[in-house]
């Protein structure tokens, strides 16, 4: 009986790398989606704080917004954001709906972040902010005991 040299196929080699190569491609699309969920989630989460900080703009600021669709541009996070700003009036006489819709720029069709809230008129002038008082300091640890 004559003895074979040890060692592998070329088949078996063959297979081998064919299976190696499958899951070199399984772990690349993995990598690759994992990117898009990564830049949707960061653009998701900038433009729910430029959506949030413009209402607070607007619900804070001296005059009330007026009626009407606006557009403003924003730099932030080294981006360029549109904002567009729909204020409509409601059916509640001292309260207008604000709706913000934050875009990149670049693709202005596509909403990445929608937020809505409702803003009142700003105080009258004179008008003063209601003074809170802070709790002592034995009173938070009455409570604590409670």
């Amino acid at each position: 009986m004559q003895r074979r040299p040890g060692g592998f196929t070329l088949i078996e080699v063959m297979v081998a790398l064919m299976i190696v190569a499958l899951g070199m491609m399984a772990v690349n699309t993995q990598l690759n989606r994992y990117t898009v969920a990564a830049t949707y989630v960061e653009q998701k989460t900038l433009a729910s704080w430029i959506a949030t900080n413009k209402l607070t703009e607007l619900s804070i600021a001296p005059t009330w917004p007026s009626v009407g669709d606006y557009e403003e541009d924003v730099e932030f996070a080294g981006r360029e954001w549109r904002c567009d700003i729909v204020v409509e009036e409601t059916p509640v006489p001292n309260l207008h709906r604000v709706d913000v819709s934050v875009s990149l720029v670049d693709d202005p069709e596509r909403v990445v972040h929608k937020v809505s809230a409702l803003i009142e008129p700003p105080a009258p002038a004179g008008f003063a902010p209601p003074q809170w008082s802070v709790p002592s300091q034995g009173a938070a640890a009455d409570g604590e005991r409670g």
